[in-house]
């Protein structure tokens, strides 16, 4: 592993930290810091030429800031001759505008795969994207992982009785799906709509027999906690016994946090692909993504397979 190098920006240091601990090599030496005038430099404190280098910075708050950043560090290892760049985004923002759903607006995602490329990036890799499509946005190749199996090996732990999943939307039917299949529980599905660009839903229906049992809600990410709060109030009102709510992405912006401590959710399990702002408190359960992510950057370092670490999994 002598050519292998991984590097991090400021955003999640303690994640990147994690990912070389698991592959146990030190983590790179980088100086990134922001000038009075918010400039940001970069300067790469050793040789990286024809080196495997990997760049680790979810694009997580402040969101323009981290990208503006992570642009600047793949300019740099461009502009320093490293054999490969892979950018490990665990967080891809921007990813809800994937599609011109009104008129006049553009398609960020779109454009943010442009940029990257631009910038220096030879491969993408990341986890658990908002829309799939957003890996054909990209003409490098791109792997994304999924915080699935981590999140389901922990109910599977937990030994929830008579759980059923629940899709806290349609668009999430088949993330939802293969939990479902993960614990071995039947699948039900929240149809709701979002109101305008306000992050606010509105819950219409509940599709599946939830009466009874404890529900598991999935995403793929947590933000204001809105959705959240209209969903688990919906479940019990439905006559659900208990509620868990789990996704990868813990954004929590906002009210998210009060509106999980005055929720009935039992338990909100996340993945550590964004730092926490604060302390979770009691109710919210941390899990790391750096074993898989660590795992990933080895096999694509040695030219394994990505897709077989899934299949090995239960």
């Amino acid at each position: 592993m002598d050519e292998l190098k991984v590097f991090s920006g400021t955003a999640h240091q303690e994640l990147a930290r994690a990912v070389t601990d698991y592959l146990k090599i030190p983590l790179g030496k980088i100086e990134v810091f922001n000038f009075s005038n918010e400039n940001t430099f970069v300067k790469i404190l050793e040789n990286v030429r024809a080196r495997d280098v990997f760049v680790i910075q979810p694009f997580c708050s402040p969101v323009n800031h981290n990208i503006m950043e992570f642009l600047i560090m793949l300019d740099a290892f461009k502009r320093s001759s490293a054999g490969r760049i892979t950018a490990v985004i665990p967080y891809y923002a921007y990813a809800r505008t994937d599609k011109k759903d009104q008129p006049r607006v553009p398609i960020t995602a779109r454009l943010l795969a442009d940029i990257l490329t631009a910038a220096g990036a030879n491969r993408v890799l990341t986890v658990d994207l908002h829309a799939p499509q957003i890996q054909g946005f990209f003409n490098i190749p791109v792997d994304e992982l999924t915080g699935l199996n981590i999140l389901g090996d922990y109910f599977i732990q937990k030994n929830i009785s008579n759980p059923v999943v629940v899709a806290t939307d349609i668009g999430i039917t088949k993330r939802a799906r293969d939990m479902a299949a993960i614990l071995n529980a039947p699948l039900a599905i929240m149809e709701k709509r979002r109101l305008g660009n306000a992050d606010r839903t509105e819950t219409l229906n509940v599709i599946g027999e939830v009466s009874g049992k404890t529900a598991i809600t999935i995403d793929d990410e947590i933000d204001t906690g809105g959705s959240l709060s209209n969903t688990v109030n919906t479940l019990v009102g439905r006559g659900a016994t208990e509620v868990y709510s789990c996704c990868t992405h813990a954004v929590f912006s906002g009210p998210c946090m009060e509106r999980i401590a005055s929720s009935p959710v039992k338990e909100v399990v996340v993945t550590n692909t964004i730092p926490l702002k604060s302390n979770p408190g009691g109710k919210v359960t941390v899990l790391s993504i750096a074993p898989l992510l660590g795992e990933a950057i080895h096999r694509i370092h040695t030219g394994k397979s990505v897709g077989a670490l899934f299949e090995q999994q239960p």
